[in-house]
């Protein structure tokens, strides 16, 4: 296999550390580094649920995710009158692939809000997210638990997600920034620990690519995902 820029292979990822608890007053929290994009994931528990949800019994698990000023070579602004387009979309598919995982009947009256806040950025920062989220998410619940709130984990298993692309006509795990702004298809892919798909999100940039491409992006990905969940169960005191 070719090695890239940084010396990896195609389909080898960046180091992964998940750092626990970093923000104690938080419920759960994580800090996460995927090569040089640090996320800091933190869950906070509040007694009840969106109105709309009131009456079925069941919890809610929702996320808000925000890159800092300086977490890229420029300056960012910070979003004050609400998140913008890109913002909304990054944050709805970590709350959507936290929900897939999470067992709301148990959850109980409850909502637990995940914040995603990029502290450095070098690509892929949503795919960290998830995956820190997860962390934090799992944290979060086996304090209600010790607290008396649920009788049981309402997280039914894990979900983390992993970036792939294809960067000079070779598929490749884990792209950074230098990658991912050159990549001629440009993918996502959320994945549970049972091995099921919670989404793909994969545009060519350029040229439609062939469906061989897709499969060996796919199979680099569920790769890369059980890597990630190796990590998670490190950092959780299970592997």
């Amino acid at each position: 296999m070719s090695e890239r820029h940084d010396g990896r292979r195609p389909d080898q990822g960046r180091p992964v550390l998940i750092e626990i608890d970093p923000a104690p007053y938080a419920e759960g929290s994580c800090l996460i580094a995927t090569g040089n994009t640090r996320v800091l994931c933190t869950a906070s528990v509040a007694e009840g649920v969106p109105p709309w949800r009131e009456r079925s019994g069941a919890g809610w698990v929702t996320a808000e995710y925000a890159m800092l000023p300086r977490a890229t070579h420029t300056r960012v602004r910070r979003e004050r009158n609400g998140p913008k387009g890109r913002t909304q979309e990054i944050q709805r598919l970590i709350g959507r692939s936290l929900r897939s995982v999470t067992d709301m009947q148990a959850l109980g009256q409850h909502t637990v809000t995940i914040d995603c806040d990029v502290l450095q950025a070098d690509g892929g920062t949503r795919t960290a997210s998830i995956t820190g989220a997860c962390v934090a998410l799992e944290l979060a619940t086996r304090w209600m638990m010790n607290e008396g709130l649920v009788e049981r984990s309402p997280v039914r298993e894990k979900v983390a997600a992993v970036s792939i692309g294809i960067v000079d006509g070779l598929p490749c795990l884990d792209l950074d920034y230098r990658e991912d702004s050159g990549a001629q298809v440009d993918m996502n892919l959320v994945a549970t620990e049972s091995g099921g798909l919670v989404e793909v999100q994969g545009t060519a940039e350029g040229d439609p690519f062939p469906r061989s491409g897709l499969d060996q992006m796919m199979d680099l990905g569920m790769g890369g995902i059980e890597t990630l969940l190796a990590a998670q169960a490190r950092a959780l005191g299970g592997g």
